[in-house]
């Protein structure tokens, strides 16, 4: 079926309300647009750029850490969650007891990142594998009573009131039959459509169905690093669309529903695709300005060092990793002692690689500045 036929759906009327029902989309697509076969030429040519930059930086799953953190932080904030990468990366104990709610949310969400990317190696991307990463993602925060790891058994929608309702996603009823028809769609391998194709459609599917009670955009968002992970089109997981979603957020919505309202399924696929081309242009230049510094400080800074150099590279190692460093940490992670860690830290402060930003005398916390504006840079 051509992607401008497509019908996406009808109301269906319960007791006191109508409910969408989406189409399913286990199907054969064909693409007759030369706007949208000329954006998915360029997103793919850009995500094998990135691919090549992945590859090629040492130690990148430090870098992918932090790619991580930052997805984890923007996702969770279209959600309405407020934290920062510098909190999200701290200890709990160091957190403000009024923001460890958001915290616990964003390390949540780390956590089902990691662990999603992780079952990959022994799961295909299934329902069964969204719904143990939906469990891990609910784990002890707020949504911990919308039934972790299970399809939703009851109505949800978007808006503050079912009867104010933006959207109302399809009756708890045909949830099983809709996701069992999204998980056979993304592992069909006999319809040929091109992945970053599929991997729209599927997006726009999974954000219709809306299969439980909380989370759904956060996993939504997720599924798309775990689709292109799990086809092998990244090798590592350094693509995420949150950043771009949320910076053209009303786009983002808007697009959506349109599909639902109006069957313009083609928009909603160049604007994922813009997404795509703009995300990797910029998750590119996160590689090329990590490069940049690392270069920097190994030539120009660390050769001041002297006779300390070797433990100036071992620490710069572990700052990369951990960004936000203390004396008992390189304690731990270089077998030194306290009184040789403080002067490292004071070596590498006067090198500017590093900034004290408690203002404590005791329990101080360095923070690797320019690595985090690499990652921060307009977004906090």
């Amino acid at each position: 079926m051509d992607i401008k036929d497509f019908k996406a759906g009808n109301y269906v009327k319960q007791i006191e309300y109508s409910s969408f029902l989406p189409e399913k989309i286990s199907k054969e697509w064909v693409i007759s647009s030369p706007k949208i076969n000329s954006l998915l030429s360029e997103a793919n040519r850009l995500l094998g750029e990135l691919n090549a930059f992945s590859q090629l930086i040492p130690d990148v799953d430090f870098f992918i850490k932090m790619h991580i953190s930052k997805e984890a932080i923007t996702s969770s904030r279209i959600e309405g969650t407020k934290t920062n990468i510098e909190e999200a990366l701290l200890n709990e104990g160091d957190v403000n007891p009024e923001k460890r709610d958001d915290w616990n949310e964003v390390q949540n969400y780390i956590r089902a990142i990691s662990f999603s990317i992780g079952q990959l190696e022994i799961l295909p991307l299934s329902n069964r594998l969204l719904k143990n990463t939906h469990k891990v993602l609910l784990e002890g925060v707020r949504g911990k009573y919308k039934l972790p790891g299970e399809f939703r058994k009851s109505q949800n929608w978007l808006g503050a009131t079912l009867n104010d309702a933006i959207y109302i996603p399809p009756h708890h009823t045909d949830v099983p039959e809709l996701m069992s028809d999204l998980e056979i769609f993304l592992n069909d391998t006999e319809f040929y459509v091109p992945h970053l194709i599929k991997i729209a459609i599927a997006h726009y599917q999974f954000e219709t169905i809306h299969p439980f009670l909380d989370g759904n955009g956060r996993l939504g968002r997720l599924l798309i690093t775990l689709y292109l992970v799990s086809n092998g089109i990244l090798i590592k997981p350094a693509l995420y669309l949150s950043d771009f979603f949320e910076k053209h957020r009303n786009y983002y919505y808007d697009n959506l529903m349109q599909v639902r309202l109006k069957n313009d399924l083609e928009q909603w696929i160049k604007f994922f695709l813009v997404g795509v081309i703009e995300t990797s242009k910029s998750s590119i230049q996160v590689f090329k300005d990590i490069i940049k510094l690392k270069s920097d400080i190994e030539n120009n800074r660390l050769p001041k060092l002297g006779s300390k150099i070797e433990k100036g590279i071992q620490m710069l190692r572990i700052l990369f990793e951990n960004p936000i460093i203390t004396a008992r940490k390189l304690v731990e992670e270089m077998s030194i002692a306290y009184s040789t860690a403080n002067r490292l830290l004071s070596d590498f402060e006067k090198l500017n690689i590093i900034k004290e930003y408690t203002g404590f005398k005791r329990n101080r916390k360095f923070i690797f500045k320019e690595y985090f504006e690499i990652f921060s840079n307009d977004n906090e």
